[in-house]
């Protein structure tokens, strides 16, 4: 694999690490560090300050699409469900069942949710979009309090918003 690169982006929810090669971002993952150790330079390949710029604008409810090139790890089963995923429309939500159902798989509603949890791509890949059934926030990596500001930021901005892709 080529080499990772990585750059760390301040939101007001905490450090968001991103890490790529020169051709396309591999993660996007929240941290527990309350401190950017890992700046944007003029040396960190473009494929990162755009993403890094493209977050910036979505953190100020000015983008609700991403245009640069990521690359999704995993199974074929968790690469639809990452898929499907991307089908919610921003500021909207879904659950579990309604992911088993856009994949043809109604009854895999527990493997949706191992899948889900094993995205790599948080925001990007719209994983905090996911709800129970009953409505009611359901696990999210970066934490539940994160989840529920990232659906009321999108919500937020939604009325607002005007596509910059």
């Amino acid at each position: 694999m080529s080499k990772l690169f990585q750059v760390d982006y301040p939101t007001p929810i905490g450090v968001l690490e991103i890490v790529g090669t020169e051709e396309a971002i591999t993660s996007i993952m929240f941290t527990d560090q309350d401190v950017v150790t890992h700046q944007l330079t003029k040396d960190t390949p473009v494929v990162l300050q755009n993403c890094y710029h493209e977050m910036e604008e979505y953190f100020k409810g000015l983008r609700q699409d991403f245009s640069f090139p990521y690359i999704n790890i995993g199974t074929e089963f968790q690469k639809s469900v990452w898929n499907a995923l991307t089908m919610i429309p921003y500021a909207e939500t879904g659950s579990y069942k309604d992911i088993a159902i856009a994949i043809g798989n109604e009854k895999a509603i527990r493997a949706v949710g191992s899948a889900n949890s094993k995205n790599k791509l948080s925001i990007v890949i719209p994983c905090h979009r996911i709800i129970g059934s009953n409505k009611k926030l359901t696990g999210y990596a970066g934490g539940l309090w994160r989840k529920e500001w990232l659906i009321s930021h999108e919500q937020k901005f939604k009325s607002k918003m005007f596509p910059l892709t």
